[in-house]
């Protein structure tokens, strides 16, 4: 990566604001699953080290509408934070004005502070200058290592770096070059994997792909639209009839790479099935089931498709996988991943639903990195660049 880090800026009696990635999901006031707090920490813990004057922390959470909702604090989140880093964290009720001010003058020497949601100010996803000129007047430095958020041009991952010296945090900088080298310099054979529901939302990324990989897995629900694309009836699948001549071009396009599902598991509905059973894709979908998961032959088939890669990235699952007995599929490719990354391969997992399949499955430790954004990944792997990345400091 060639923008600057932590590493490259002096932090001693500095006041340092850190735009992290604290999305997590709340229950009854208590955080759900703390994984993107751990993946802060070492960012975190190595500016306490070099001795700052505070350390303030900023981040969003969820899709509050405009305006502050108890639904959406982050207060629950300090209480996490603390515990994990074994300090005292301090809570702002606002991210910015008289209450923000108040709590970072009354922080002692080296303190962490986390202020409030961001997105509780409509300016936040406008990328607002007055809104990122109050957050920067809390900093000396300004350090970005939320990548689930760098896709995103507010004004808290990239507003805010027009008004302070900006760089990068050790999460963000592990993300971009694991999916930079993967992209750029793979071991050979690379193969990648999508899933997921709809071929519309990752067409871009089949493109960009397609012409670096060595075969590219197709399963999901976007694999449906391929078949009808080849006139199989998908029965009461979830097919997009207005990707079809897109599905059309990316098959003539992809040729012996793109990889298709040879069988699947269907259903006559998705809760409480009456009838689940696997069947022969070519045979088509009958009238009154639908394609829930991939079938036994298509796993092996991935299988052997895995067998000699190098260089494994996989975004989205292979089913739904949420609701068992759908969840086969997606777990299988979760045991491949992890038994390829036992023999030396480099496996990525990019984030979203797949980061949450291998969490489920046990299966995380297994892998060589899992990513923390889902959106910013898929932009990377589709070859944009990220806003919140290009705002920072090059490394000179």
């Amino acid at each position: 990566m060639n923008k600057a880090t932590i590493r490259d800026i002096d932090l001693k009696g500095k006041r340092v604001l850190v735009r992290v990635d604290f999305n997590v999901p709340i229950d009854n006031g208590q955080v759900g699953d703390d994984t993107r707090i751990r993946a802060a920490l070492p960012t975190i813990q190595y500016i306490l080290e070099q001795e700052p004057r505070a350390v303030i922390l900023m981040s969003h959470l969820g899709r509050p509408k405009g305006g502050p909702d108890p639904k959406y604090s982050l207060r629950p989140v300090a209480a996490a934070l603390q515990n994990l880093l074994g300090r005292e964290v301090q809570f702002a009720p606002a991210a910015v004005g008289q209450e923000a001010e108040q709590a970072l003058a009354s922080l002692p020497e080296g303190g962490v502070l986390l202020l409030e949601n961001t997105r509780f100010y409509p300016g936040e996803e406008k990328n607002d200058p007055e809104l990122a000129r109050s957050l920067a007047s809390l900093g000396d430095v300004y350090v970005n290592d939320a990548f689930g958020s760098a896709h995103r041009a507010h004004s808290s991952t990239v507003g805010v770096a027009d008004y302070l010296p900006a760089v990068s945090g050790f999460l963000m900088e592990k993300e971009i070059d694991y999916l930079s080298t993967a992209l750029e310099n793979p071991k050979r054979p690379f193969v990648a994997i999508l899933g997921g529901a709809k071929v519309s939302d990752k067409i871009g990324v089949i493109e960009a792909l397609l012409g670096k990989v060595d075969r590219l897995l197709i399963g999901g629900g976007m694999a449906n639209t391929f078949f009808k694309a080849q006139g199989i009836e998908m029965g009461n699948s979830l097919v997009e009839a207005d990707a079809l001549d897109t599905a059309r071009s990316l098959l003539q396009k992809g040729g012996d790479k793109l990889v298709l599902p040879v069988d699947a598991v269907i259903a006559d509905k998705l809760d409480q099935p009456g009838e689940t059973r696997s069947t022969e894709i070519a045979q088509g979908v009958p009238q009154g089931y639908a394609v829930y998961d991939i079938g036994p032959k298509t796993i092996q088939q991935f299988r052997e498709a895995l067998s000699d890669a190098q260089t494994i990235v996989w975004n989205g699952p292979m089913g739904v996988f949420e609701k068992p007995p759908f969840d086969q599929g997606t777990n299988a490719v979760a045991q491949i991943l992890a038994e390829a990354t036992e023999r030396g391969a480099t496996t990525i997992i990019g984030g979203g639903d797949s980061a949450a399949a291998v969490e489920e499955a046990g299966l995380a430790d297994k892998m060589t990195h899992i990513s923390t954004g889902g959106g910013a990944s898929l932009e990377m792997l589709e070859g944009k660049q990220l806003p919140g990345v290009v705002a920072l400091k090059d490394r000179s």
